[in-house]
């Protein structure tokens, strides 16, 4: 008899993430003598004491008060982005998958929606004559969609190929083409960013390697014979993708996602170092990181902030790593 067990690496990462989860949630809550932004300039780049536990930064902030800010932009800020993230790759890879290029069919009146929606993408100059004749094209477009009987009493419209696979593989190597951290600081740069809009953007750049991911699986799990048997059953291709393929074509991202948070939380504090995107009073570890410039000698303003981006990004590792390791098997009795 065999017990299953994890390495110890594996919980002592899982404490810390939810160590770091757990003070980003209470901040707000949590009985802190000094806010993260409000600077006390009677103490200025002053080493850890009585009154700054962990001292304070050469703008006067308190050092251990950023450390929980930083911890609540994780949460806030990182966790949605990465969440929101494999959603998007995990469908769009899933459906190219799946679907390819000539397997999904849409109704002829879908295509002039779909190049509206591309002209007004693209913020593509409109005028009088070329707006009408879209609309005609249009409306000769979904007349000859409409359901026609067929011989044996079937009825039919027009339809046509939808290639899912080639628009998903041009987009992501479309934004692969660039270092993210330089299309992230191209796409940041300007006046701060609101959260919503900065999370967006971390969702932009991380979907690519989920989608290619899923979408791999998704031409393995495809040809499986518990899907062609869903098809001959009669179900409908949405249902046969959604229920039966993507739970199998999705399994791999339990062990990437931490990988994927990982690298948009160095991506975000980077951002933040640079002084990119957010707001100067949105205190981060990256921005604390930043303020060591200013008094290289105070080494407790690197300490802190350093040391919780570093155990934070090793921990990701490890939690990925092990979550994509088999569980080790041990005898009962040892």
């Amino acid at each position: 008899m065999t017990h299953r067990r994890r390495p110890l690496a594996y919980w002592l990462a899982l404490s810390w993430l939810g160590l770091i989860i757990v003070a980003g949630l209470l901040a707000p809550w949590l009985p802190l003598p000094y806010p993260a932004a409000t600077p006390d300039l009677l103490h200025i780049s002053t080493p850890p004491s009585a009154l700054h536990y962990l001292g304070t930064d050469p703008l006067g902030r308190d050092v251990l008060a950023g450390l929980v800010a930083g911890a609540r932009q994780l949460v806030r800020l990182s966790l949605p982005a990465v969440g929101l993230a494999t959603a998007l790759g995990a469908a769009a890879g899933g459906a190219a998958g799946f679907w390819g290029n000539s397997r999904l069919r849409l109704p002829l009146a879908v295509l002039p929606w779909l190049l509206g929606l591309a002209w007004w993408q693209l913020a593509l100059p409109t005028r009088p004559g070329l707006t009408l004749a879209f609309g005609v094209g249009a409306l000769a477009l979904t007349l000859g969609s409409l359901p026609r009987h067929r011989p044996g009493g079937r009825a039919g419209g027009r339809t046509f190929a939808l290639p899912l696979d080639g628009l998903v593989l041009g987009a992501t190597a479309m934004l692969g083409a660039v270092p993210r951290l330089i299309l992230l600081a191209a796409l940041a740069a300007g006046p701060p960013l609101s959260a919503p809009l900065l999370l967006g953007l971390l969702a932009l750049v991380a979907w690519p390697e989920t989608a290619r991911l899923v979408r791999a699986q998704m031409l393995r799990v495809r040809v499986l014979p518990f899907l062609e048997a869903a098809r001959a059953s009669g179900l409908p291709g949405w249902r046969v993708w959604l229920r039966h393929a993507m739970p199998h074509a999705c399994q791999p991202l339990y062990a990437f996602a931490p990988l994927t948070l990982a690298g948009l939380v160095g991506l975000e504090n980077t951002l933040a170092f640079l002084g990119i995107g957010q707001s100067p009073d949105v205190v981060s570890w990256g921005s604390q990181l930043t303020t060591v410039r200013q008094d290289p000698a105070a080494w407790w303003v690197a300490l802190g902030p350093g040391l919780a981006l570093f155990c934070t990004l090793l921990a990701l590792q490890q939690l990925g790593r092990s979550l994509a390791t088999p569980i080790t098997s041990y005898p009962k009795n040892t």
